[in-house]
């Protein structure tokens, strides 16, 4: 009988023990759902870098095998046209600036 005891008492010893490393310990439950929370948004952030990465691609891709997208990107980034064509800029006239109005001349008054 007195063996039992001992054995019940190290049994709840080992098991407060282990409640104790499972809350607070190294490697605690708060600990791993931080570190989930942690990776979840990695594997976001790695998804939208690897969807940056393949776009990328394939522009890279696209300018070493087609004259196209280097004509494309010669005209809109360089200004550059062909021998022949004549180039036509339109400017849109700025929107006139109302002048400021002057408290006194409105007569307004505070």
């Amino acid at each position: 009988m007195r063996g039992m005891r001992w054995l019940l008492l190290v049994l709840v010893l080992l098991l407060g023990w282990l409640q104790y490393r499972f809350w607070f310990g190294p490697a605690s439950s708060g600990e791993v759902l931080a570190l989930e929370s942690q990776v979840a948004v990695q594997k976001r952030e790695n998804d939208g870098l690897q969807q940056r990465n393949d776009a990328l691609a394939a522009e890279v891709e696209d300018l070493k095998s087609g004259e196209a997208a280097v004509e494309e990107r010669a005209r809109s980034e360089l200004g550059m046209i062909r021998p022949g064509e004549k180039f036509y800029r339109i400017v849109d006239d700025a929107p006139p600036v109302p002048a400021p109005v002057d408290v006194e001349e409105s007569g307004e008054r505070d």
